[in-house]
């Protein structure tokens, strides 16, 4: 039995270990927090298609999101979308691209910011929502980021949410940020930006899959139906096997 669990364990061990380094990476050194983000609340989808197109999609595109497809899924007209939501020469069939070009950008940024069409998918809604919160100015005077050290984008929302700057504290004999002090105010009070970046989020997490209410409300008539089917079945098979017995 002993060798038998060792050489479990050591099947085991890499896909622990890569398990592991994984969840590490997405969380970014633990300060990951709760996004409460409601994916069925088209609300907040249409309050976070608003900041999307007016504060993102100047250098983050969402390549596989149509105008029209958005305006259909969010209870818009096309018309509104064409007023409120597209500030280019782009055509409402057309998919939310940026103008700026892929060499301008990294060299003017260093590199080409990624599409955010999937962002959700591969970051989740609560890393997404921990790093738009966690901006804050460093001893250089520029932007940092707690979950995203050295993170190349800046803070475009910094007047909404006003200045933060890092509160250390003593961990093994190393200094470590312990909090985030607002030190001074944005546009916004603090709720009213973690709901905004709550919104946004929100959307993003609709980019990254536009059907999936649909696919859970038809999940739902999908196991009634089976659960309908079996109790069916059970009644035809007591039915087939009466005479037998």
């Amino acid at each position: 039995m002993r060798r038998g669990n060792a050489r479990l364990i050591r099947w085991l061990l890499p896909i622990l270990i890569l398990a592991s380094s994984s969840v590490m990476a997405a969380g970014g050194g633990g300060y990951v927090e709760s996004s409460g983000v409601n994916p069925s609340d088209m609300a907040a989808k249409q309050r976070g298609a608003k900041l999307f197109v007016n504060y993102c999609l100047s250098c983050h595109s969402a390549e596989y999101m149509r105008y029209n497809r958005m305006a259909q899924d969010l209870g818009l007209t096309e018309e509104m979308v064409e007023q409120n939501l597209m500030f280019s020469d782009a055509k409402i069939g057309d998919t939310m691209t940026i103008a700026m070009k892929p060499d301008d950008a990294t060299q003017w940024l260093g590199k080409k910011p990624p599409d955010l069409s999937v962002i959700s998918r591969s970051r989740g809604n609560d890393w997404l929502y921990s790093f738009l919160r966690g901006f804050y100015r460093d001893e250089t005077g520029g932007w940092n980021n707690l979950l995203l050290a050295n993170a190349s984008m800046p803070h475009v929302l910094w007047q909404m949410q006003g200045i933060q700057e890092p509160v250390f504290h003593e961990v093994d004999g190393h200094q470590a940020i312990e909090r985030l002090e607002l030190v001074e105010p944005g546009t916004m009070s603090p709720e009213e930006y973690d709901s905004n970046i709550r919104d946004l989020v929100t959307f993003l997490d609709y980019l990254a899959e536009p059907s999936k209410q649909q696919r859970k409300s038809i999940g739902v008539w999908v196991m009634i139906f089976l659960a309908f089917l079996a109790f069916m079945t059970f009644l035809l098979k007591a039915e087939y096997w009466r005479d037998v017995h």
